[in-house]
C-alpha cells in the first residue's frame, strides 16, 4: 500500500484534505487522481493533476494498476465508481468525499463552483 493512504478495507472515503496531502504522490505518478464526471463539467473545472474518466464510460478503461482516488461533483459517482473497480479487482481505491464542490470550499476556493 503506498504511503499516506489508509487502508482500503476500511476505509472508502477520504476527505479533500486528506487528497490535498497526497498531491505531491499524485504529481509523482505513484497515485493516480481521476475524475469521473461528465466533459462539460470537467471543462468548467478540475483538480490540477486529474484525469478524466466519465462514468459514463468506465467499462472502456482498463482497471488502473496503482492506487487511485476518484472524484465527481458531490461524491456520489465517485463511490460508485469505486465500488465498481473494487469489483473488479483494484484494491486501493478510495472517493474524495463531498467532490469538487468540497473540495473548492475546503482546499482551494480558486476552484469555481456550479
Amino acid at each position: 500500500m503506498s504511503p499516506g493512504l489508509p487502508d482500503p478495507q476500511a476505509v472508502m472515503e477520504l476527505t479533500p484534505a486528506q487528497v490535498s496531502g497526497l498531491l505531491p504522490a499524485i504529481r509523482r505518478g505513484e497515485i493516480e487522481l481521476i475524475d469521473c464526471r461528465e466533459d462539460d463539467e470537467w471543462r468548467f473545472n478540475r483538480i490540477e493533476g486529474a484525469r478524466l474518466v466519465p462514468l459514463t464510460r468506465f467499462a472502456e478503461f482498463a482497471v488502473p494498476e496503482k492506487p487511485v482516488i476518484l472524484y465527481c461533483h458531490h461524491g456520489m459517482r465517485s463511490l460508485r465508481a469505486a465500488g465498481y473497480w473494487k469489483s473488479r479487482g483494484l484494491d486501493e481505491v478510495w472517493s474524495m468525499s463531498g467532490g469538487i464542490d468540497r473540495w473548492s470550499a475546503e482546499v482551494d476556493p480558486s476552484v469555481p463552483v456550479y
